[in-house]
């Protein structure tokens, strides 16, 4: 979110990479290659600092093996960029009223509502036990897994396996497919693990600008005589700036080069979109056209684990070559179980899904009508940007002493000079609570 008196790139070209908003009252925070240079900088002048201290007799000892980790947190701790994990439930405790929630992923208040769900699940759960105490490939523990990939099989019409996160999938899925004559072709601001699966792959990929159709489709035509096949990997809702892949466009591309596998990954819309809520990829009637989609269960599904929905050819593939999943204990039968009903709760909750693309318009409206401020989000991801760390994180404890929790997103998550404030919001947020947030930032802003 940025000003509207500023350029309508403004805020969206430091995320993609492009010039920063020179009207913006925060200084911009430093560039990725000074940053760099900064902690190697510190890094050594820590190592030589540790080296002075152990001169004795002529004789040099080695700088203690750890002082190049501390030099890096004492830099990130400089740079504003230190993370530490909140402990904002024990503090709510002792306020009359807890904080707005708008850190969270819990797009339907799924899981806000949990405990209301727990009888039931005792109920038809009552054997779910709490370990797998192995993978997949050997643990006795299946059944609830084998009944939640079945019912994700059914709701899609084509087969799904589970895997222990997001993480686990995205990392796992690419690995296993960067087979010789591959190339993976990524949208620029796809998921951290994504990327990590790319690298560990070591396969050959490139990446395009952000939803840039006619950029894609140049690697495209400028590679196609030299590789078998062509792995398009994109988010359906991108997880920073709330806005959607024009998968579309992509099916089409993908008629039109036939050596391309879509990969879609729909952490942020499971639940969210489409009638059922499953995702984009259901709400514009093209489930069948996309190679692979990972669904994540631990957002808007109130529980933990994720799925990747293929064919039964790719499904047998995965299982035969995802490291990710051949190697890891399963999450347990009880975690499934709960999944399962989750999943079952929310294909019916069209209302809340509703609900909340109003909430999110209302917002975004009050936003730019009475802040002056616009949004590249067209979802329940609002981000507000700010362009500094140091800023974002005062802006942070701001809202909180407002009254609401929404967390500073810094480098790495999100480029240098494109630091924010995201705003996840929930179907259960009421309109006042939403005319308050938009008061106390128009105060700040």
């Amino acid at each position: 979110m940025t000003a509207k008196k500023s350029t309508s790139a403004s805020g969206l070209s430091a995320r993609r990479g492009g010039t920063k908003n020179k009207s913006r009252a925060f200084k911009p925070a430093s560039s990725a290659a000074s940053a760099k240079s900064k902690v190697k900088s510190a890094a050594k002048s820590s190592a030589g600092s540790a080296v002075s201290r152990t001169k004795s007799a002529g004789s040099v000892l080695p700088a203690e093996p750890l002082n190049v980790y501390s030099a890096i947190l004492e830099h990130l701790e400089a740079d504003n960029r230190f993370r530490q994990i909140p402990e904002i439930d024990s503090e709510a405790t002792n306020q009359k009223k807890p904080n707005v929630d708008l850190l969270s992923n819990d797009y339907l208040g799924l899981g806000q509502e949990a405990d209301s769900y727990r009888e039931e699940f005792l109920e038809r759960f009552p054997d779910a036990q709490f370990t797998s105490s192995a993978s997949r490939l050997l643990s006795r523990r299946n059944k609830y897994h084998n009944q939640l990939e079945a019912y994700l099989e059914q709701l899609y019409g084509r087969p799904a396996l589970l895997f222990n996160s997001g993480y686990h999938a995205n990392v796992g899925i690419i690995q296993a497919l960067a087979v010789p004559g591959t190339m993976f072709i990524a949208d620029k601001l796809v998921h951290a693990s994504a990327i990590d699966g790319l690298r560990l792959s070591e396969a050959d990929f490139k990446r395009f600008p952000h939803n840039s159709i006619s950029k894609l489709r140049r690697i495209l035509t400028e590679n196609y005589d030299d590789y078998e096949r062509f792995i398009v990997v994109v988010e359906s809702i991108y997880s920073m700036d709330g806005d959607i892949s024009p998968l579309k466009e992509l099916v089409k591309l993908k008629k039109e080069f036939p050596k391309v596998i879509l990969y879609v990954d729909e952490a942020h819309a499971f639940g969210v979109r489409g009638l059922r809520g499953l995702g984009m990829a259901e709400e514009l009637g093209i489930i069948d056209d996309i190679d692979i989609i990972v669904g994540t269960l631990g957002k808007a599904a109130a529980s933990a684990g994720a799925f990747a929905v293929c064919s039964p050819m790719m499904k047998d593939y995965l299982i035969n070559s995802a490291r990710s999943f051949i190697f890891s204990t399963a999450i347990s039968p009880a975690q499934a179980a709960w999944s399962l009903l989750m999943v079952e709760k929310l294909v019916g909750m069209n209302d809340r899904r509703e609900r909340l693309k109003e909430i999110s318009r209302e917002f975004v409206d009050q936003m730019e009508r009475r802040n002056n401020m616009e949004t590249p989000s067209s979802t329940q991801i609002v981000p507000w940007i700010i362009g500094d760390a140091g800023e974002a994180v005062l802006i942070s404890k701001y809202l909180r002493a407002c009254g609401f929790d929404a967390m500073a997103i810094r480098k790495p998550t999100v480029p240098a000079g494109s630091e924010r404030i995201r705003f996840s919001l929930n179907a259960l947020l009421s309109d006042k609570e939403i005319t308050r947030l938009v008061g106390a930032i128009g105060k700040y802003h």
